[in-house]
């Protein structure tokens, strides 16, 4: 990586004790002449734009006479000068259709008018040529970035109106993100999806099921390596750059025992024959759409019995949810559904104390079967409890579903031959006007599928 050795405006960085860029007036000069006219093409309205502007007027119902700002964000210092791949706030994104090319600092204002709101776009446009921020600025310069896009060009894509970002100013009396209100509004709205939504998270999902055909394909190498879950996170991470923006959320690539810790996306263990392996990943669109799919499958091709047992009483439990699925239900429900196999098939293993009316099994599963999906791989999760975990499902909405089963490798109340398995299933689903469609359906579920899939991508 080239030094910058500059400052950005959101984080205030001061390397000057380290610039060697010239500064002399003619060397100004130089750099900011004899460059060849490029000309402004406008770009046809995006896909979106459209379905963006609704939302905006759906947002401003909630907010009349209010002037509300809702940010971008800035980006996130790593280290220094460095920074972490810039992404939109979700909210952002949603209200303005601007995804992975969102500009850092953009900010989308509400200003009351009668009737409702006027809608700018705000951000921080391009570098000129005249300027010495063209080469000396990594934040804007495109000697640094590359090509941006200009107000124009945005305003066309988009369908919205823009302005310099230095035209903005802010007031006490605004409603930001920060207010817990203008984030609920913001999360609720997105609980159902419209049918671009729907048309990107089945994109997603199909980018997703290759990078898990690319991660069994590269199976056999991951197990020659002593950190083969990296091998594991690396591949299909390739895979999210090359069909997206880039993961959804850190990839789990959990081995072994490693597959008992939910969260586990240190990933530097072994791929073993003989164990199982836990890959929990998703791919997030450029539109910022992203999938949450988990599969488990056995390292060597085949199951033992005793993983087959664990297994099937996952997928059985994955699919009583999925058969309660439709408009109407509580969205609490299908996380009963799958309770009550989880609870049946571990009791019926002896592994549970007298049925005293306690939630014992949930020490083999301790987290929820279901969350709304979308631009947030925990989508709406700002919304009211009343519309989420006790709200009533709607068709249009996303949200996955992911019953397991853990036994951590020093859990006593088990048998011996089950500590150290781990074993989650898990698929999106969208709701429809008389159920369900599975839209990761296509990514072998059945233990023998499963099997015919680990040794089809070996052979």
């Amino acid at each position: 990586m080239t030094d910058s050795s500059q400052s950005t405006h959101e984080v205030e960085i001061d390397n000057s004790n380290r610039s060697t860029t010239p500064q002399t007036d003619a060397f100004v000069e130089y750099l900011s002449t004899q460059w060849a006219d490029r000309p402004e093409m406008l770009p046809e309205p995006w896909a979106v734009a459209p379905y963006a502007e609704a939302r905006r007027r759906a947002f401003s119902s909630n907010f009349p006479g209010e002037r509300v700002v809702v940010a971008a964000g800035a980006m996130k210092q790593r280290s220094n000068d460095t920074f972490y791949q810039y992404r939109a706030h979700s909210a952002f994104a949603h209200l303005t259709g601007w995804g992975s090319a969102s500009e850092p600092g953009a900010v989308l204002v509400f200003e009351p008018r009668d009737g409702g709101h006027d809608a700018t776009v705000y951000f921080r446009e391009r570098a000129g040529r005249d300027s010495d921020e063209f080469f000396a600025n990594p934040e804007i310069g495109e000697f640094w970035i590359g090509p941006r896009p200009s107000l124009e060009q945005v305003a066309a894509a988009l369908g919205v109106a823009t302005a310099p970002l230095g035209a903005f100013v802010a007031t006490e009396d605004d409603r930001t993100l920060d207010d817990p209100e203008v984030a609920r509004v913001a999360s609720e709205l997105r609980l159902v999806k419209d049918a671009y939504e729907l048309a990107e998270m089945r994109s997603a999902v199909d980018a997703t099921a290759q990078g898990f055909d690319d991660v069994l394909a590269a199976l056999p190498r991951a197990s020659a390596h002593p950190r083969g879950e990296r091998i594991v996170e690396g591949v299909f991470n390739q895979r999210a750059r090359l069909e997206g923006n880039t993961v959804g959320y850190e990839t789990i690539a959990a081995s072994g025992p490693h597959a008992c810790t939910l969260h586990w996306i240190q990933n530097d263990g072994a791929v073993r024959e003989g164990d199982l392996l836990l890959l929990d990943a998703g791919i997030e669109l450029d539109s910022l759409y992203t999938a949450d799919i988990t599969r488990t499958v056995p390292v060597s091709g085949t199951f033992t019995e005793v993983q087959r047992r664990v297994y099937d009483a996952v997928l059985e439990a994955a699919d009583a949810a999925h058969a309660i699925v439709r408009p109407g239900i509580r969205f609490r429900d299908v996380h009963a559904a799958a309770m009550e196999v989880i609870e049946r098939r571990t009791r019926e293993w002896g592994f549970l104390p007298e049925d005293d009316g306690t939630a014992y099994y949930r020490r083999y599963m301790v987290h929820g079967t279901s969350h709304h999906l979308g631009m947030d791989v925990h989508d709406c999760a700002q919304a009211r409890r009343d519309m989420y975990m006790d709200g009533i499902v709607e068709p249009g909405m996303v949200f996955t579903i992911e019953p397991g089963l853990y036994f951590q490798p020093d859990d006593l109340t088990v048998p011996e031959e089950y500590r150290g398995i781990g074993v989650r299933i898990e698929d999106d689903i969208v709701v429809t006007e008389t159920g369900c469609v599975n839209l990761s359906a296509d990514i072998p579920r059945t233990a023998s599928d499963v099997e015919a899939w680990v040794h089809g991508a070996r052979d």
